[in-house]
């Protein structure tokens, strides 16, 4: 049997104080903005570090996201949460300086994993906000701080570029140090003391993963889904600055980095989504998010310029949030005992296919070049459509 999900306890005098929920939304940015900073400077590190191994700096830093949610989040079960929130921006902080003094790629590539595992402190601020909240605000609660997750995704690229391009890729990483650092000192100024309330070993929680995997269908299926269309995803954004680099664009990284303010979108997506999951189910939603993954990279192979790279990616980063979304009201729902460990599972595949995209993008584009791109991410966004329409019949 799957041992009964431990929380959290936290002192109820202590209330969800004015101003913590906007500064955890913003410490949760400031950590999830960490592994997209290497995208749009992509072409400017591999200039800087000659070899192949600089590609692999964004696949570096998704393993390392995805590790963390498996080896790290759990924690939140057994440690005090504000430490261990403390702690890992601490060490976050410091990965991001090992990267920006590093002397040659490979050094880049570890330190890029040491801070995908590292900004998974992002997963730990969620559910401190859930059980900081009262039942009656707990989904605006948590909402904002998704808004915030969503946000440092969006302005990460945004900053990455102009930085890389007007100062250098090594400055970014640098400044990212002090942000992790502020973004800490705030998490232990303004977090309340929580005490981890459980029976169960670091080991058995692990252990558990393996059994809800197999018990639930509906999580592999939707586990399988997001990690497709995060795969195209993160194809795409990987590929981006290396693509606007050509000559019939000629655009350095802050034009690659302008593409995040596009994805602003995205941020719409979610509570739309939400809403219609909740009223006509998530299963049809999902299937016309991938359904609008797959029209993106339709629109990528077929309208070369800038117009078809901004509508593509409008669709692109609107299905992958919708999806996201209506994919979790599905996990949520299946065991609210284990949603710490759901979310695990969930967002662990996620990420394992947001790096398998990054890697196999870089191969794609050395063999066939945007062409090649185009294909991997159609056949991706397709798979996606498959496994939700067996899905929908099964459900039916």
């Amino acid at each position: 049997m799957t041992p009964t999900a431990p929380i959290n306890r936290i002192d109820r005098k202590t209330k969800l104080r004015p101003g913590l929920n906007f500064v955890m939304a913003v410490a949760a940015g400031v950590a999830v903005a960490n592994i997209y900073y290497n995208q749009p400077m992509l072409g400017i590190m591999e200039k800087d570090l000659p070899g192949s191994l600089t590609r692999f700096v964004p696949t570096a830093t998704q393993l390392g996201y995805a590790a963390g949610l498996f080896l790290l989040v759990p924690l939140g079960d057994l440690i005090e949460r504000r430490r261990l929130i403390v702690i890992q921006f601490s060490g976050l902080a410091a990965a991001l300086a090992i990267a920006a003094v590093a002397p040659g790629a490979a050094m880049v590539v570890l330190a890029s994993l040491l801070v995908g595992i590292l900004s998974t402190v992002a997963q730990q601020i969620v559910p401190l906000a859930a059980h900081l909240a009262t039942p009656e605000r707990r989904g605006a609660t948590v909402g904002t701080v998704m808004a915030g997750l969503l946000c440092g995704i969006l302005l990460s690229r945004t900053l990455a570029g102009f930085v890389a391009t007007y100062a250098g890729w090594r400055e970014m990483f640098w400044l990212g140090v002090p942000m992790a650092i502020g973004a800490g000192a705030l998490m232990q100024w303004m977090l309340p003391h929580s005490a981890p309330e459980t029976t169960h070993s670091y080991g058995s929680l692990l252990r558990s993963l393996g059994g809800l995997w197999s018990e639930f269908a509906a999580l592999r299926e939707a586990a399988f889904t997001q990690a497709l269309l995060f795969a195209g995803f993160s194809a795409f954004w990987t590929i981006l600055a290396l693509h606007l680099q050509e000559p019939r664009f000629s655009f350095g990284a802050d034009v690659a980095g302008l593409f995040g303010i596009v994805g602003a979108v995205g941020v719409l997506a979610a509570p739309v989504a939400g809403r219609i999951a909740d009223r006509r189910g998530p299963y049809r939603v999902i299937l016309f998010s991938a359904a609008l993954c797959l029209i993106a990279w339709g629109v990528f192979g077929a309208v070369g310029s800038i117009a078809g790279l901004i509508v593509g990616v409008i669709l692109l980063d609107f299905g992958v949030q919708s999806a996201l979304v209506s994919n979790q009201h599905i996990v949520y729902a299946l065991r609210p005992e284990a949603r710490a460990r759901l979310n695990t599972i969930f967002m662990g595949a996620m990420f394992l296919g947001g790096a398998a995209g990054s890697a196999g993008v870089t191969v794609a584009w050395q063999a066939g070049g945007w062409g090649a791109v185009v294909i991997l991410g159609a056949i991706l966004s397709a798979a996606a459509v498959l496994i939700q329409l067996a899905g929908i019949r099964r459900v039916n």
